[in-house]
């Protein structure tokens, strides 16, 4: 396969190498996968500066596609494991790392997936997530991923900008809520940057955002379980206009317990979820815990 004359892609994938693997597989991108191919090779370059990729990583790639990123990750990492869903794309992603980047091929592995489902992972732990996330799954993706690999020590997602915004916004935002105050428990999430829509093939009819995510030193500092934080964190969101008193009476019993657990945490129960730190989640699940 050669590269595109057109651009100084190198061993990445440029427009006219991502239309041709596409038309060789009969690959049409999905809007229901969300499929939205990256055909940069610059913005390629960039996610991989931007997550800081080093040559002793491994890298946890989800939805690869038609490999623009891997390639990339593969050129800076140590090790590059690629989760992909889709039958044809899983088949033909191997083979394009092995003509692309033949001397690295052997620091590629795919696993053939539903990244919901992944568990465990072939080879060394990984150390960083590098992401084109699907829009309409990207969030559940990215907290499971957190959840379940302990080790992955820093993350960076391309997600649709408005879901960038959600999970980097801090209290008293706005758009702060589930997602923020989630992502917020395992790093500290901010911005990195802003992606326009010409990158991709198809162009989406949104424009996308750059996440950094890095694993918090230490763990928000509490008795309550992940779990117990996260009922706290859902109830409060689930009638987000109301009080905390209001939206808490069903996951405390009353609005009265509610009440009684706000107070306790040292949380006016006339406060609003937006307003509230993980932390002070943390404390709310606590006193719950402690009352009953």
């Amino acid at each position: 396969m050669s590269n595109s004359s057109t651009d100084d892609s190198g061993p990445l994938l440029g427009p006219a190498d991502i239309r041709e693997l596409a038309g060789a597989l009969g690959v049409r991108p999905t809007k229901q996968r969300g499929q939205n191919f990256v055909i940069d090779a610059n913005t390629v370059r960039r996610i991989v500066r931007t997550a800081e990729v080093r040559p002793d990583d491994v890298v946890v790639e989800i939805g690869p596609g038609l490999g623009s990123l891997t390639l990339g990750l593969l050129e800076a990492a140590d090790r590059v494991i690629a989760i992909e869903i889709d039958e044809v794309l899983a088949a033909a992603l191997p083979s394009t790392v092995a003509a692309r980047l033949p001397g690295r091929a052997d620091r590629f592995a795919l696993v053939h997936s539903d990244a919901m489902h992944v568990t465990e992972l072939p080879g060394p732990e990984p150390t960083a997530l590098v992401a084109n996330l699907p829009y309409n799954v990207a969030v559940p993706v990215l907290l499971h991923m957190l959840a379940t690999f302990p080790s992955i020590d820093r993350t960076l997602v391309m997600v649709q900008s408005e879901v960038a915004d959600r999970l980097a916004a801090r209290p008293g935002n706005k758009v702060y809520g589930v997602p923020s105050v989630k992502a917020n428990w395992y790093a500290e999430v901010k911005r990195a940057g802003a992606i326009g829509r010409n990158v991709f093939w198809p162009a989406p009819n949104v424009d996308s955002g750059l996440v950094s995510l890095v694993r918090r030193d230490k763990p928000v500092e509490t008795s309550a379980t992940r779990a117990e934080v996260f009922g706290v964190v859902d109830a409060a969101f689930a009638q987000r206009r109301k009080t905390l008193r209001a939206a808490l009476a069903g996951w405390a019993g009353s609005a009265a317990a509610a009440e009684a657990a706000l107070v306790a945490a040292g949380i006016s129960p006339q406060a609003r979820g937006e307003a509230l730190t993980v932390e002070e989640f943390a404390r709310i699940a606590e006193m719950r815990e402690a009352g009953k």
